[in-house]
C-alpha cells in the first residue's frame, strides 16, 4: 500500500509539472472553476435520472432512495478506518444540513418531473443570487466589484431566460425556487464545515440524516421498484455524493462567492440534454440569456486568473 501511494504521489508530481495541467494540483481559482463545472455536469445527470425514475415512482420515494444509497455508498470508504470517521463534535450542524438537504432535494425531484429540464434549471439559477449575500454576511467573504458586476450580468441573463409573467411562474415554479434557497444555505454550511470535518464524515451524516427524514413519507408513496430501477437509484445516490465532493473541493480551492456565476453553465448542459433525450427545444430567449451568462463567466475567469498570476 505504501509503495502504491508513493508511485501515485510521484505520478502526480510529474503531471503537475506539465504547464497545461499544473493548475489542477494546486489550490486556486482555476481548480475551483473546474470543480464548479463538475457540479453542473453531475447535477444535470442526476436530474435526468430523477426524470426517468419519475415516470413510475413518486418523487418522495425517489428522494428516499437517493438519500439511502448516498449513505450506503460512503460506508466502504469509512469502515476500513474503524470508528475514527464516525466521530463528530458538530451533530447539530450535521442535523441542520440533513434537514435542509431533504427539503432541497425533495423539492428539486418534484419539479424536475413537472417542468422541462431547461426551465427547471433556469429557475434554480436563483441559487447564486441568494448565495452571494449569504457569503458576504455569514461567511464574511469580501466580494469585489468584478464579482458583483459578473453576478449582476448573470442576473440580467437570467431575467431574459425566465421571462417574468410567463408560464414559468406558475405554482410549480415555487418548488425549484424553494430548492434554490435551501441549496444556497447548504453551500454556506459546506463552506463553514469543510475545513473542520472530514469529507466522508460530512457525506455519511448528510446521507443518514436525509434518509431518516425521507423515511417518514415513504409509507404514503411506496411503489416497489424493479431491479433496473434500483440500479439507477443507486447511481443517483452515488451522484449525490459526487455533487457534494465537487462542492467541497471547489470551496476548498478558492472563495465560494467567486465560483457562483459558474453554476449558470448548468443551463447549457440541461438545455442540450433536454433536447437530445426529451425533444425539448430551447427557446430563443434561453439561448440569448445563456450567452450573456457565459460571457460574464469568461470575464470573471479572465479577471481572477490575472489576479493570481
Amino acid at each position: 500500500m505504501h509503495t502504491a501511494l508513493t508511485i501515485t504521489g510521484k505520478a502526480a508530481n510529474i503531471i503537475g509539472r506539465v504547464p497545461v495541467l499544473s493548475w489542477f494540483f494546486r489550490y486556486g481559482y482555476a481548480q475551483g472553476v473546474f470543480w464548479a463545472l463538475m457540479i453542473c455536469v453531475v447535477s444535470v445527470t442526476n436530474d435526468i435520472l430523477m426524470r426517468l425514475m419519475g415516470e413510475r415512482l413518486a418523487p418522495l420515494e425517489i428522494s428516499f432512495f437517493r438519500f439511502l444509497f448516498s449513505m450506503l455508498s460512503v460506508l466502504p470508504f469509512m469502515l476500513p478506518k474503524g470508528t475514527a470517521l464516525f466521530k463528530t463534535t458538530r451533530p447539530g450542524q450535521h442535523a441542520l444540513r440533513a434537514l435542509l438537504g431533504a427539503g432541497a432535494i425533495g423539492a428539486c425531484c418534484y419539479s424536475v418531473n413537472l417542468m422541462p429540464l431547461s426551465d427547471n434549471t433556469t429557475i434554480m439559477f436563483a441559487q447564486p443570487l441568494f448565495f452571494l449575500p449569504l457569503a458576504v454576511f455569514l461567511l464574511k467573504e469580501r466580494v469585489d466589484s468584478g464579482r458583483w458586476i459578473a453576478t449582476i450580468i448573470g442576473f440580467i441573463g437570467l431575467l431574459i431566460i425566465v421571462q417574468p409573467g410567463t408560464e414559468a411562474f406558475r405554482i410549480v415554479a415555487l418548488f425549484p425556487i424553494t430548492a434554490a434557497i435551501l441549496f444556497a444555505l447548504l453551500d454556506v454550511m459546506a463552506k463553514i464545515m469543510v475545513s473542520k470535518e472530514h469529507t466522508l464524515t460530512m457525506l455519511f451524516y448528510f446521507g443518514l440524516g436525509t434518509t431518516i427524514a425521507g423515511a417518514f413519507a415513504l409509507p404514503f408513496v411506496w411503489t416497489s421498484p424493479t431491479l433496473s430501477e434500483l440500479f439507477f437509484l443507486a447511481l443517483l445516490g452515488v451522484g449525490a455524493n459526487m455533487i457534494q465532493v465537487c462542492i467541497f473541493r471547489a470551496f476548498a480551492a478558492t472563495d465560494a462567492s467567486g465560483l457562483m456565476p459558474f453554476r449558470y453553465t448548468e443551463l447549457l448542459f440541461s438545455a442540450t440534454i433536454g433536447f437530445l433525450l426529451f425533444s425539448e427545444i430551447p427557446r430563443l430567449w434561453i439561448i440569448g440569456g445563456g450567452s450573456l451568462i457565459v460571457a460574464s463567466n469568461f470575464y470573471i475567469t479572465w479577471r481572477e486568473m490575472r489576479r493570481e498570476s
